[in-house]
């Protein structure tokens, strides 16, 4: 071997070793390679918190949150691309009425496509039901397009089989008042024994340790109406000792809110359990200016220690039946005994008197609206769809009677309490509700699809829009509050509100819940006339790591979960306690 030979070979193993020094630097230098599920790219960040956002990354893996950082290296079985779209927490729908439409389709897709990952349903449950109330249920169906069976006795039952059949996204209840009343003492105007209060209780904690959230009211419908304020109480001390809410819409959101509000106030100083007020408003022209002394009583207990918030939904009109414009004692027994009184010419001209009463000892929304403002919305028979959109007063006139001889005709005819859309309250009260740092949102409503047997049933538009209207309406184009505000009282505060402990973030370790949407074009288009359109703008929704909307459509997975209270006695831990103080609370 030559001398340039050797010395050729002692530079290429010099070159060689350096390579090797080289190559052992950089990939210490260089992190090793992090497999993820999936990875959300350079969308602007509302974390949930109410900070202001930042553009970043979000990476998932499993059903897990794992890193949220301006830039995530590393690599993910699926990236997507989310430049100039806002990535939030997934939405909670505070007050969600899905309990039936998600069996018949799982999808949500009302919901859905606003960003909503988790429906919590309150105002009654599906549980606990005894045969009576399972046959009641089934009659109840009677001629309506949507039917399903009465296969589960207990809440946890049917909250496990919706799981078990598939939905897209998040569900939790919470134990209605009403169905535990109905339970011991049926749908009469009766008061409870000591002993048959002590079994309601009991059959909240049972409800309760199932994974219920908390006790829930609905106190201007039979037989919730019937309820003591001691009665709530009670039933509110045993949510409270499990870690539960009181939750309710309450005894009167017109001439006698004030009252109604401090009860609630009441129970929830009394009992120990966190209260919250369903759909806040004030309804009814000449109780519109007693928003100010409502909201002033709510932060004044708040500030003294009282755990009271409030959730509302985005539109001047309420939706529910034509029993909201009758006595209450024609309703004592149950659906079928009041449409039986009805029919008494006797008793039938005293519910007339009644609901021409100007001052009545009850909630009256048709008297609060005038029937001009009452739209029907909803009938079981078909033969009666056609008049979904005509307001109670022009049905009266086309047929020569009352407005009060139509409600009880249509009642009678129907065999149903009709669904109905009430236009009850004041846009600027609507703005000025919007702005409270301490309410949330939710629809009052449904999750239906615009398809199959849903297209037979009218609805409100709150179903399609209430979510999108709040940031596309409200927060766009009004600029009542921020988005980073908006957002974090469609996540962090819900959650927080419900002791949820690792839902309503962007953060590491908690769920992967998560809404991607534009900020600039999300929009509602439902109205009351045309109330099935979906909304718009929302690109995509994870549920617990999975895509369940892609690109604005659903997908084929059905990743939603049974989300259940502190007591759920599956939880380590779980179970109820013997003082509501055993148990950290937000406020």
């Amino acid at each position: 071997m030559t001398e340039h030979d050797q010395r050729r070979r002692r530079v290429s193993r010099i070159a060689l070793a350096l390579a090797a020094v080289l190559l052992v630097a950089a990939c210490a230098a260089r992190p090793p390679a992090v497999s993820y599920s999936l990875i959300l790219r350079g969308g602007t960040i509302y974390d949930g918190s109410g900070d202001e956002p930042f553009v970043g990354d979000v990476a998932i893996e499993g059903d897990r949150i794992v890193a949220v950082a301006p830039h995530i290296a590393g690599q993910a079985v699926r990236e997507i691309d989310v430049r100039g779209k806002a990535v939030a927490p997934g939405f909670i729908n505070m007050l969600a009425h899905p309990q039936v439409s998600l069996l018949i389709d799982g999808r949500a897709q009302s919901d859905l496509r606003q960003g909503v990952t988790l429906e919590v349903m309150g105002e009654f449950s599906m549980g606990p039901l005894t045969p009576r109330m399972q046959s009641q249920m089934r009659s109840r169906q009677g001629q309506g397009p949507l039917q399903f069976d009465v296969d589960w006795t207990s809440l946890d039952q049917y909250l496990t089989q919706l799981e078990s059949r598939g939905v897209s996204v998040n569900i939790a209840s919470f134990v209605g008042a009403n169905t535990i009343r109905n339970y011991v003492l049926g749908e009469d105007n009766v008061q409870p024994t000591p002993g048959q209060l002590l079994e309601m209780r009991a059959l909240v904690r049972e409800a309760m340790e199932e994974g219920a959230l908390g006790v829930t009211t609905a106190l201007i419908y039979a037989p919730d109406t019937y309820a003591t304020t001691h009665e709530l109480t009670e039933l509110a001390s045993e949510s409270a000792v499990c870690g539960g809410m009181y939750i309710s819409h309450i005894r009167s959101e017109g001439a006698r809110i004030v009252e109604a509000v401090q009860e609630t106030i009441d129970i929830a100083r009394s009992s120990g359990a966190p209260a919250e007020i369903y759909h806040l408003k004030v309804a009814g022209r000449d109780n519109w200016g007693k928003l100010d002394e409502v909201i002033a009583m709510i932060e004044a207990a708040r500030s003294s220690g009282v755990r009271i918030t409030a959730d509302m939904y985005a539109y001047t009109a309420g939706a529910t039946g034509l029993d909201a414009s009758m006595p209450r004692w024609v309703q004592e027994g149950g659906r079928e005994a009041w449409i039986d009184r009805l029919k008494d010419p006797a008793t039938r001209a005293r519910v007339i008197a009644d609901m021409r009463d100007p001052n009545p000892s009850w909630e009256n929304l048709m008297g609060m609206a005038g029937p001009e403002n009452v739209m029907l919305g909803a009938f079981m028979k078909p033969e009666l769809r056609p008049l979904i959109g005509m307001t109670l007063a022009q049905v009266a006139q086309s047929r020569g009677v009352s407005p009060e001889d139509a409600a009880i005709d249509l009642v009678i005819e129907d065999g149903s309490r009709v669904g109905v859309v009430y236009f009850l309250m004041s846009e600027d009260n609507v703005r000025r509700l919007m702005q409270l740092p301490w309410v949330s949102f939710g629809s009052d409503q449904d999750a239906p699809s615009i398809e199959g047997v849903f297209l037979q049933a009218g609805n409100h538009p709150r179903a399609f829009g209430n979510f999108a209207r709040v940031l596309g309406h409200y927060v766009r184009d009004e600029r009542l509050i921020t988005l980073q505000e908006a957002v974090r009282r469609l996540t962090s505060f819900p959650a927080e509100t419900l002791s949820l402990q690792d839902r309503g973030r962007l953060r590491a370790g908690y769920l992967a819940d998560i809404v991607v949407f534009d900020p600039a074009t999300v929009q509602d288009h439902a109205t009351y006339t045309t109330p099935l359109q979906y909304a718009t703008g929302v690109d995509h929704v994870i549920v617990n790591g999975e895509l369940a909307l892609e690109n604005g459509e659903p997908t084929e997975a059905r990743p939603g979960r049974v989300v259940r209270g502190r007591a759920w006695t599956g939880y380590s831990g779980g179970g109820c306690r013997a003082s509501s103080q055993d148990w950290t609370w937000t406020r």
